[in-house]
């Protein structure tokens, strides 16, 4: 984990001797107490760290070194800042040192120092000290350059408010509202600094305040926002920017704090020197009359108002049509917010938030904008009575479809459906039916959203989709290779490593097979559950068998299917789960042509068969004759040894009167008489070429299957205990065409030898073979009839006293 030098260092470090430290301590002393800090100091400063660090227990500094110490926070220096910083929180207060927030120097606070003060906090009662000397050092008239020092008050505000809510009491939240207010509606409306005139005789004198301007170069006039722009800013134009930058936070979390008794502030008058207030508080004297809380909640409003509006302004610089971008989304979300807090806000802010949508819905540039817009449309739709179809033909149609590249938007849209998953599925039908077009971002970049989907998943799966979500699960590969054809058609030809032009986009573009390729990018559910001609999409698609991107979507699959099951198990009818074994036998031999991909995929359909068919047992009657069919193909033996055993265990265990009693004893012996014919056959002869010898656990399911179904039919067990007795005399030590393997033919032939002496004994084999439930899941440590429990009590009383 370190290096060997870093070792020693910290062993060092931890070895080090009570009096060598206190010689250190001293040296230190003499160095911090010179006039300049040389880079010795640094030095040894760095090293007390890697002490009080590597230590097990918090260590406290002599007095006069910490003072010394904790006095670098208003040091000029970061480096020093930071060093002083990582020291103290290393440390405890020297006795009747401790931080006393009413004495702090809060105009001299940098990000370190505040960082510091929080981590000290050490109950409710320091947090709400800090905070009430933090907001009423906002109250104070501060002097020049105040703002770098109310900068870092706001985060650590903030960070407490995230933590510790109840830390702040009712005043506090109505002074911080106040304040908030201030900064952001009453900022100064010129430019900091001043601006010449120009000319010879230039001075002092003929420096004029030059008004803000807008993000286009016109002269703003209205109040100053975070886009507006000048060669310099004022102090409370700073504090507006870093109040806009907590804004949507505090609203969110103000509602924590402690509900107190709160009434109108008839007296409110902003502090803020250079304000415009004296200008304004006529026109605004009616939402002075409001309290702290709605006051803010109304300036956050007209704030955000005017950044939309200021959004349709030409930019002329490309990081200035980001900013817009980006303020967009905050005006948005914080416009939602106290949408939330204040519902008659809802019909004052649809018609700006619908203008917004109806500008900026046709240029996809702004999606992660629009994201927000819908946020506010899934929130306040119902209650405006408005028709959001358009928003959510967007969201769930054009993004997934043309922006599935977009990696940035492809995390944004699928925590916007985590988060709003209840709302979307009783409110947004386009929803469910969008999964195809949503498996988009999970098909071009599975590692990086596979997370988000297995929360999306069960939310997809419905009685109505499951069989086409199942079909489009399988199909994923598929739909990652055509994707990469789609992306990468229009502009760069795909070449493979020898630089030869993929036969794949010729096919990709040919009109004969577009309509396979249109299926796999179709928009959403309900066009069909799956298309006929799956093998030759396959044959197709056999060069991106091994692109990257195609076989780490592969890797997902597999754990995608097993969701799919746990959610389509809890709630789904007999009529749908029989559909789904049928697809699930049917799809096992229609798979994109990745080995391991097949081998997995198989795996899973076995294990969810078994699981299908023993939670419901009169599935193997409802289906008897497909999975009879699926038996019977010798060829599966061969190509598909894990479902196939599955399919002739099922059939063997559950094709039985008291699993179901529609199962009768002409379906018992058609069942006997399939699979008596697949083991006669791969046992009389070799396998066919390009195969291997079958599976021994095939054979012996086999046997099993058959022994069991004639212990249930005993006019059959003839029939069995000739071919068992014929296998009785096969040699153990030799081998045969269709086993060459010693040791598995060994483990057959003992089979066949125990399965013929059960059947010598018709009542005992169907008793053993086919236990009742009773016996097969017993639970005798239960019964208080059975010596069972009066053992493990006494085992028990005997394990505790010892």
């Amino acid at each position: 984990m370190y290096s060997h030098g870093s070792e020693s260092l910290i062993k060092q470090a931890r070895d080090i001797q009570e009096s060598e430290l206190q010689k250190f301590y001293s040296r230190l002393l003499k160095l911090l107490q010179g006039k300049e800090l040389s880079h010795e100091t640094i030095d040894s400063l760095q090293r007390l760290l890697l002490i009080l660090s590597a230590t097990k227990y918090t260590q406290r500094l002599p007095p006069e070194l910490q003072k010394r110490i904790t006095a670098l926070l208003s040091s000029s220096a970061e480096q020093l800042q930071v060093l002083s910083s990582a020291v103290l929180r290393e440390t405890l207060p020297s006795p009747g040192h401790e931080v006393n927030y009413n004495q702090e120097k809060t105009s001299l606070m940098n990000s370190h120092a505040a960082a510091l003060l929080l981590s000290q906090a050490r109950s409710r009662a320091d947090l709400s000290s800090l905070c009430t000397q933090l907001i009423h050092g906002l109250e104070v008239r501060q002097a020049e350059g105040s703002a770098h020092s109310l900068s870092h008050t706001l985060p650590v505000i903030n960070t407490i408010l995230t933590h510790s809510p109840e830390s702040l009491s009712e005043e506090h939240v109505t002074l911080l509202s106040k304040k908030l207010v201030d900064w952001l509606r009453y900022a100064s409306i010129t430019q900091g600094g001043g601006a010449s005139s120009g000319g010879f005789f230039t001075g002092p004198r003929s420096r004029q305040p030059v008004p803000i301007a807008e993000l286009d170069g016109t002269v703003s006039g209205d109040f100053f926002t975070v886009l507006c722009v000048g060669q310099g800013f004022t102090d409370d134009q700073w504090m507006n920017v870093y109040s806009f930058s907590v804004l949507r936070h505090w609203l969110l979390a103000y509602h924590s704090v402690s509900n107190g008794n709160t009434t109108a502030d008839t007296d409110d008058r902003s502090e803020v020197d250079g304000s415009v207030v004296s200008m304004v508080s006529a026109t605004s004297s009616s939402s002075r009359l409001l309290p702290p809380k709605e006051r803010l909640r109304e300036k956050a409003f007209q704030y955000c108002q005017r950044l939309i509006e200021q959004s349709d302004r030409k930019a002329h610089k490309r990081i200035d049509t980001d900013l817009q971008k980006a303020c967009l989304v905050e005006a948005v979300c914080i416009l939602d917010c106290v949408c939330e807090e204040d519902a008659s806000l809802v019909f004052r802010t649809f018609p700006c938030v619908k203008a917004l949508f109806s500008r900026l819905s046709s240029d996809l540039t702004f999606a992660r904008v629009l994201l927000p817009i819908a946020q506010f449309y899934l929130h306040h739709g119902e209650t405006a009575a408005v028709d959001c179809e358009s928003v959510w033909n967007l969201v769930f149609g054009r993004f997934p479809a043309e922006l599935f590249n977009e990696h940035f938007l492809a995390h944004e849209l699928l925590r916007f459906l985590r988060l709003n998953l209840e709302s979307l599925q009783l409110r947004v039908p386009q929803y469910t039916k969008s999964f195809p077009n949503l498996l988009k971002f999970l098909a071009w970049d599975s590692p990086a959203v596979v997370c988000d989907f297995a929360d999306l998943l069960p939310s997809l799966v419905t009685t109505g989709t499951a069989v086409e979500l199942l079909h489009t699960l399988l199909d994923l590969p598929c739909l990652s290779a055509t994707l990469i054809l789609q992306h990468r058609s229009a502009c760069l030809p795909i070449s493979d490593t020898g630089g030869r032009p993929l036969l794949l986009l010729d096919a990709f573009r040919s009109p004969s097979y577009r309509g396979l390729f249109l299926f796999l990018l179709r928009g959403e559910a309900g066009s069909g559950d799956t298309i006929d001609r799956l093998s030759t999409l396959h044959e197709l698609l056999a060069e991106a068998a091994d692109w990257p991107r195609v076989v780490q979507c592969a890797q997902t699959v597999p754990v995608l299917l097993y969701i799919f099951f746990n959610t389509v198990i809890t709630g789904a009818d007999d009529k749908l789960l029989a559909h789904l074994i049928l697809v699930m036998l049917e799809r096992s031999s229609l798979l994109l042509n990745i080995p391991k991909y097949i081998k997995e995929i198989h795996r899973v359909f076995s294990s969810q068969l078994l699981r299908l068919c023993k939670l419901h047992p009169s599935l193997v009657v409802d289906q008897s004759h497909e999975l009879l069919e699926f038996a019977g193909a010798t060829v599966n033996v061969y190509n598909k040894e894990d479902i196939y055993t599955h399919v002739v265990w099922v059939l063997g265990e559950y094709l039985s009167v008291s699993c179901d009693s529609r199962c009768s004893v002409r379906l018992i012996t058609s069942c006997f008489e399939t699979l008596e014919a697949v083991l006669f056959e791969i046992t009389s002869s070799a396998p066919p070429p390009g195969t291997v010898c079958p599976a021994p656990r095939v054979i012996t399911t086999l046997m099993s299957a058959l022994a069991k179904l004639a212990s249930r039919s005993h006019d059959l067990i003839p029939r069995v205990s000739l071919f068992l007795s014929k296998l009785k005399s096969v040699n153990r030590g030799g081998s045969l065409p269709w086993c060459t393997n010693e040791d598995d033919l060994t483990a057959i032939v003992t089979r066949g030898e125990e399965l013929w002496s059960l059947l010598k004994a018709p009542g005992v084999a169907q008793s053993v073979l086919t236990p009742p439930p009773y016996i097969s899941t017993p639970q005798w440590h239960r019964d208080t009839n059975m010596a069972t429990p009066l053992r493990l009590r006494a085992l028990t009383n005997l394990t505790h006293s010892m």
